[in-house]
């Protein structure tokens, strides 16, 4: 019979350091995994977002000329320029006359002078070789070597930007990222003839920090392959197509290749803040009985109670009268004098001309219209904004009726003279400015019979827009 021996002080002494390591080690374990998920997740996008994106993260620059800059042009930049808040320069190719009068006036950006552009290539038939001097305001503005730049935004000198919808249409891109942010035209053949994936530069455009810097170490050799090419943004474009970035488009940048009354394009604006508009030289005053001067300031008093509600659509129904109310905020009202479904509410009404005339292109647009109906008395009836003003319950804004030559009973809309939309002030978080929805509104009970009062709202969750 074999003996089976106790073991030994040391083997017991190397047993209990054995379980004693395996049991420390499935504690520490243990502990590893229970912690790690209770860690936050630090996604990139989260990284972006803790700290938001301000106008003091953004350089513009903004391409003019002296002539133009000497005349009205400098009066479109002063209504948005925070100088206090704002970084850039306007690029000229030699100083203004007045230069020495305007050195300490931080109403409009500082001057600064474009390089020489002699040496490069133009060959364009009857084109402006300006388009290279324009072109290379991107890798000037890089040179200026500002700290602290998240977006690198351009622009010309008839863009009138609304700073505080552009930081917020910017906030919801990683800008540590490749981004090349803007719009196209709104007519098709532009589109067509110098490309669908081109910002076009009035509109405005954006730029993030990493590829603006690697697009300007490379820009002045990239373009001298474009000489053929008519236009700075056309350069733009084509230079970051080689780096491998196309366009990521924008529909807050307006471009405004349209002429006469715009009104149908402002009153139908997509689900997205206002972020730029152009060609306001070419196109009627927004408002009614206005210099264009004096209509820009009129909107820009709404703009300043309420920046990211700006034009933004709401459709509601008079159940009384059938009557369908579309209201664009801060701009205008129009009332319909009958029940419509809200897809064909939606659709821009072609108040205004062709850019270009002849091509049969010239007039497809690059969203959906309905023409108006020739008799003006057949059309809704249209509520300018009068007046607006922040209260403790709201904010009011106040529409006056644009008056028309027409007869009308007492169901018929032309009844009103004065709308009053009660709204609260609107702070898109990312995940809004990501899947935008449309506001709701409700008709209110009315103390006299001439006015019409109106509060928007967020919709319920499963609330549809329709006549109930």
């Amino acid at each position: 019979m074999q003996l089976i021996q106790s073991p030994t002080k040391a083997q017991i002494n190397l047993s209990i350091i054995s379980s004693s390591v395996c049991t420390l080690f499935l504690f520490i374990s243990f502990f590893l995994v229970f912690t790690s998920s209770k860690l936050p997740y630090n996604s990139s996008h989260d990284a972006y977002a803790a700290t938001s994106t301000s106008l003091e993260h953004v350089v513009f620059g903004i391409a003019s000329n002296q002539k133009s800059w000497m005349t009205q042009r400098k009066e479109y930049v002063r209504l948005w320029w925070k100088g206090h808040s704002m970084r850039g320069c306007v690029f000229l190719e030699s100083l203004p006359r007045d230069h020495q009068n305007h050195t300490n006036d931080t109403s409009l950006p500082p001057v600064c002078i474009s390089g020489d552009t002699s040496g490069f290539r133009y060959t364009y038939r009857n084109g402006l070789r300006s388009a290279i001097r324009v072109a290379r305001v991107v890798s000037e503005t890089v040179a200026l070597n500002h700290s602290n730049v998240r977006w690198y935004v351009f622009g010309d000198d008839d863009t009138v930007f609304f700073p505080e919808n552009l930081v917020k249409t910017l906030s919801k891109y990683d800008h540590e990222l490749w981004y090349y942010i803007g719009a196209n035209s709104e007519i098709y053949e532009q589109n067509r003839v110098f490309g669908f994936g081109m910002a076009f530069g009035g509109a405005g455009f954006a730029i993030s920090s990493p590829l603006a810097k690697a697009l300007a170490k490379v820009f002045d050799t990239c373009i001298e392959r474009y000489s053929h090419l008519y236009g700075s943004d056309s350069r733009i474009s084509s230079c970051l197509a080689e780096l491998g970035v196309g366009l990521t488009h924008e529909p807050g940048f307006h471009q405004n290749d349209l002429r006469g009354d715009t009104f149908g394009v402002l009153a139908s604006h997509p689900l997205s803040p206002l972020v730029s508009l152009h060609h306001l030289e070419h196109t009627d005053p927004i408002f009614p009985n206005m210099t264009t001067m004096q209509a820009l300031q009129h909107l820009l008093k709404a703009v300043n109670v309420d920046s990211q509600r700006i034009l933004q659509k709401t459709v509601c129904y008079d159940r009384w009268f059938s009557w369908t109310v579309s209201v664009s905020w801060g701009y205008a009202v129009q009332i319909y004098g009958n029940h419509m479904l809200l897809p064909d509410v939606l659709p821009v009404q072609e108040t205004f001309k062709q850019w270009k005339k002849g091509h049969v292109l010239s007039g497809v647009y690059t969203f959906n219209t309905i023409e108006q109906h020739p008799d003006p008395c057949r059309r809704p009836v249209v509520f300018f904004l009068d007046h607006v003003s922040s209260r403790e319950d709201g904010i009011m804004s106040i529409y006056k009726k644009s008056y028309a030559n027409c007869s009308y009973d007492m169901a018929s809309p032309r009844k009103l003279e004065e709308v009053r939309v009660l709204s609260h002030k609107l702070d898109l978080d990312i995940k809004q400015l990501q899947a935008p929805r449309r506001h709701c509104c409700d008709i209110l009970p009315s103390t006299g019979g001439k006015v019409m009062d109106i509060a928007i709202r967020e919709c319920k969750d499963e609330e549809m827009i329709h006549m109930h």
